[in-house]
């Protein structure tokens, strides 16, 4: 083997062997769903390395030790649908202050399989200019898919301020866009929400605590993050994703 293809292989292994340690820990702490991530890829790292390598001993004990991860992997897997199936599914993800990387594509996408076709939003505060293209960017990664969106629900309060009007007119705007998207926009106030959750009728809720404005102003108009919400900084909140079998209408 050249040296080159030499040091390719230890670097595979290193990566694997780091990304297993992480799959372990998050095991440990019961951080279920962040682990069986973990675990893939670092099976498929590993899978690489016995590819790429010479060594009989190695590759042996390298499929030893993918055959154990591989079990476990199944085992989480097995154990998160079962939560799932029982309505006690439950991850948290902690957004820090000013992170970056959370786009609503890099929140949702994951829980928009192809068979969603009805989302409901409770958002009280879906009121300002601000506030409005964020519920519209929410509604375009639901318009792109993979998933089928027919129908989606919003609950949301009146601005009660002088702004109430363009809220109404930006709603209906929004409304009529999605129309031509074969989508119906479903809107419906209330005086009294305070709860800010997400849900899809594929048994996917997700609640976060500042609800869909949890972006920071950006610091221009012309200045990174404007446009592509993962590199705009966050403000700290927390997103809590469970599953349940009933979903919950409006």
């Amino acid at each position: 083997m050249s040296r080159a293809g030499g040091d390719g292989t230890v670097a595979l292994e290193r990566a694997g062997a780091e990304t297993v340690k992480r799959a372990v820990e998050l095991d440990l702490a019961s951080r279920f769903q962040e682990s069986l991530v973990c675990y893939q890829e670092g099976i498929d790292l590993l899978l690489q390395v016995v590819k790429a390598t010479k060594d009989e001993a190695k590759k042996h004990r390298y499929r030893q030790k993918i055959s154990e991860y591989m079990t476990r992997a199944e085992d989480i897997k097995k154990h998160i649908e079962k939560e799932k199936q029982d309505g006690k599914y439950h991850k948290q993800i902690r957004i820090e202050e000013n992170a970056t990387g959370f786009g609503y594509e890099k929140l949702f996408q994951e829980y928009l399989s192809e068979i969603v076709s009805e989302v409901w939003v409770e958002d009280p505060y879906i009121r300002h200019v601000h506030q409005l293209y964020n519920f519209l960017r929410f509604c375009e990664l639901l318009v792109k898919g993979p998933c089928k969106v027919k129908t989606i629900h919003l609950l949301t309060s009146y601005d009660e301020g002088s702004g109430r009007s363009q809220q109404i007119s930006g709603l209906e705007e929004i409304q009529q866009s999605l129309r031509n998207y074969g989508v119906t926009l479903n809107i419906a106030f209330s005086s009294s929400i305070h709860d800010r959750e997400i849900r899809f009728n594929n048994g996917w809720m997700i609640k976060i605590g500042r609800g869909l404005d949890y972006f920071k102003k950006p610091q221009g108009r012309f200045s990174i993050g404007y446009c592509d919400f993962d590199l705009r900084p966050c403000h700290e909140t927390t997103v809590d994703v469970f599953h349940t079998k009933h979903t919950k209408k409006m």
